[in-house]
């Protein structure tokens, strides 16, 4: 399960591109997950969307994960689900979907992280880390010594979402983030696909320089 470069889609940020459109161009760049996130959008229309981004993704080998909703999450074949703390709690997931299902769960708090983990989660997205405006009730950033703390308390994969951009990428890995979780910094550019290979290519950089 590889979380490097985590693109979440908003058709609002991207300027009017629809999700597809973001998912195909964000998987041009090197993404290794795309996430559908659309909090106004009906049942229906998500899971044929999902279906749509679903064709892209297994032609690239990346993931695919639904926000939110379990249901059509399962109803296109995702590779996973991503919930948030109101949403429906990890455990209860776990029971109703497949072996192999992948499960994501926003945390705050290592209290949030650790009940997540125990739950069933595959991993864990702490969100979020600095402050950001892709997302209006996100709540101020937790920081990176929060980040340190869960990565030290958690056995499974975390990644940072909140505020990332080619300036703090090295400071959230070498915090512990297994990868970053991005909107703006590569739906909002004009050029999501050169965006997305920056990224992606600024994350490995700096992993390979901590293991030297």
């Amino acid at each position: 399960m590889n979380l490097e470069l985590y693109v979440i889609t908003d058709e609002e940020i991207a300027g009017g591109l629809s999700h597809a459109e973001i998912a195909q161009r964000a998987v041009a760049g090197g993404a290794d997950v795309i996430q559908l996130r659309d909090k106004g959008c009906g049942p229906g229309d998500l899971l044929r969307i999902g279906c749509i981004i679903r064709g892209i993704t297994r032609k690239t080998g990346a993931l695919f994960i639904v926000n939110d909703r379990l249901d059509v999450a399962l109803a296109c074949s995702a590779d996973g689900v991503h919930l948030g703390q109101d949403d429906l709690r990890a455990g209860v997931a776990r029971q109703i979907a497949p072996d192999g299902f992948i499960i994501g769960v926003s945390v705050g708090t290592l209290e949030e992280a650790i009940l997540a983990e125990r739950e069933g989660a595959d991993y864990l997205a702490i969100s979020p880390v600095f402050p950001t405006a892709s997302k209006y009730n996100a709540g101020p950033g937790h920081g990176l010594e929060v980040l340190q703390d869960i990565k030290r308390n958690v056995s499974i994969p975390i990644i940072a979402i909140g505020g990332i951009h080619y300036g703090n990428v090295g400071d959230v890995i070498a915090a512990g983030a297994d990868g970053i979780a991005v909107i703006s910094a590569v739906v909002g550019s004009p050029d999501i696909t050169a965006a997305a290979k920056k990224l992606r290519e600024m994350v490995r950089q700096c992993k390979t320089k901590m293991k030297s």
